[in-house]
């Protein structure tokens, strides 16, 4: 991000002698985080925290569904969740100290499902997918508790391509800055899942791809939640340098 120069007299012993106040634009890259099914905002409030230091407005949440919302767990489906993450999406673009243009997306999970699907329905500079889930396009309006878990397990080791797949559809369309996080040994999102959400992202600006050795889904070591943090810390720090000294 390139800086204002502001200049000025500067008033010394009656004199003027010239200065320039150096200024950073007052537009700041902002950044989503969309939490897991089950999960909360309270872990991605910590990384927030830290990122919030690179010069970055962040926004967390809690989906509809859990926490204070949790009476809806049995009955809210995607569709209305895939609603929470826009107006979420939409007051965090609306902020004054915003760039619209340079949002970054970091999702888990079931959040990292929908951040790829909002992809095509928002702008997204820069998509973080952590043990990205997934799910077939029918039985949308099905409240996601209902959804056969054995069948889902089975759907996620197939091979799909995007005109198989909405999200990976999005993924397919997406042209921004994206980084894949897999856990080694995962229980619920297979490694052949993160292969069909790398596979799609075919016209992706850049993609990195890194796996947590002997982490699984929910990261309940604190040593995986450590890796994890550094890695998407260190990530979002390369866009968020890459794009104010492109600017």
């Amino acid at each position: 991000m390139s800086a204002v120069k502001a200049p000025f007299d500067l008033l010394v012993d009656g004199e003027h002698i010239a200065a320039t106040f150096m200024e950073p634009q007052q537009k700041l890259p902002g950044v989503l985080f969309v939490h897991g099914w089950g999960g909360s905002q309270q872990r991605d409030l910590e990384r927030a925290q830290g990122i919030t230091g690179l010069g970055c407005v962040c926004l967390t949440f809690d989906l509809r569904g859990h926490e204070r919302t949790s009476g809806q767990k049995k009955t809210v489906t995607r569709e209305q969740n895939l609603a929470d993450i826009l107006a979420a999406y939409d007051q965090l673009a609306s902020h004054p100290a915003v760039d619209p243009a340079c949002i970054a997306v970091i999702g888990t999970s079931y959040g990292g499902y929908l951040a790829a699907i909002l992809t095509q329905l928002r702008t997204v500079c820069w998509l973080a997918l952590r043990v990205p889930a997934m799910y077939w396009d029918e039985q949308w309006h099905t409240p996601k508790l209902s959804l056969d878990k054995p069948r889902l397990l089975q759907f996620r080791e197939q091979p799909l391509t995007p005109d198989a797949n909405r999200a990976l559809a999005a993924c397919a369309a997406f042209r921004g800055d994206v980084l894949l996080v897999e856990s080694e040994f995962d229980e619920h999102v297979p490694h052949a899942t993160l292969m069909n959400y790398r596979s799609a992202f075919v016209q992706a600006h850049s993609l990195t791809h890194r796996i947590i050795d002997g982490a699984d889904h929910g990261l309940s070591q604190e040593r995986d939640q450590k890796a994890y943090t550094y890695l998407l810390t260190n990530w979002i720090s390369e866009m968020v340098i890459g794009v104010r000294t492109a600017k």
